[in-house]
């Protein structure tokens, strides 16, 4: 199964690498994913709300001439910038990080949190969150104000993350979602488990494939 996943915003061929290598090492068995750039008219990183709509409208062209050869595509990002908010007739499935993950956490009744990195990041995915139905599992966003070098050092991200992730279980949170597609993220926290949705997203695509 081949899939394609694009990125939200223009980026640097080492970076692209490196998200590269993060998908090979990720893919499940049977599943095979290509990571291409967006292209130079979209945004550099996602820090206001026109950022975020223009990261958007650049995916869903990008998107739209994909051509032929894929099982599936998603965008290489927690937003879901120009997946569609229920089931659509389209040529290529095109399947969001986020819905993903959120609907699996719902469906096992699991009460869950997100940590994202910035205040224009968290506005979104809590838009994206509610058009999907599931407010009533959040138990609340959290913001890491990170810088966007902070997404290629997860270092620095994990060592961000304790504070929050602690505050969102004391406000009911049993799983948190880590926002962003491209960050290693240590997931044993005592407080509540931290859930890499990349990583769970593409386990749910291999298994919608085979069913």
């Amino acid at each position: 199964m081949r899939a394609l996943a694009m990125t939200p915003i223009h980026l640097p061929p080492d970076e692209i690498r490196r998200r590269q290598a993060r998908y090979d090492r990720l893919a499940p068995p049977g599943l095979t994913v290509e990571l291409r750039d967006v292209g130079p008219a979209a945004p550099g990183s996602l820090d206001d709300e026109a950022a975020v709509r223009a990261s958007e409208r650049e995916v869903a062209a990008a998107l739209a001439r994909a051509g032929d050869g894929w099982d599936l595509a998603f965008p290489d990002c927690v937003l879901d910038p120009a997946v569609p908010d229920t089931v659509a007739d389209q040529g290529i499935p095109v399947h969001g990080l986020l819905r993903l993950t959120g609907m699996h956490l719902a469906a096992m009744n699991v009460r869950f949190g997100a940590v994202v990195r910035n205040e224009a990041i968290g506005a979104e995915l809590g838009r994206r969150l509610k058009a999907y139905g599931l407010e009533p599992y959040v138990a609340g966003i959290a913001i890491l104000e990170l810088p966007f070098d902070a997404i290629a050092d997860a270092g620095a991200w994990n060592a961000a993350l304790g504070e929050a992730v602690d505050a969102l279980a004391a406000d009911g949170a049993t799983a948190v979602i880590n926002g962003c597609s491209a960050v290693d993220v240590e997931e044993d926290r005592s407080a509540s488990r931290v859930v890499d949705p990349t990583a769970l997203a593409l386990k749910l695509m291999t298994i919608g494939r085979s069913a």
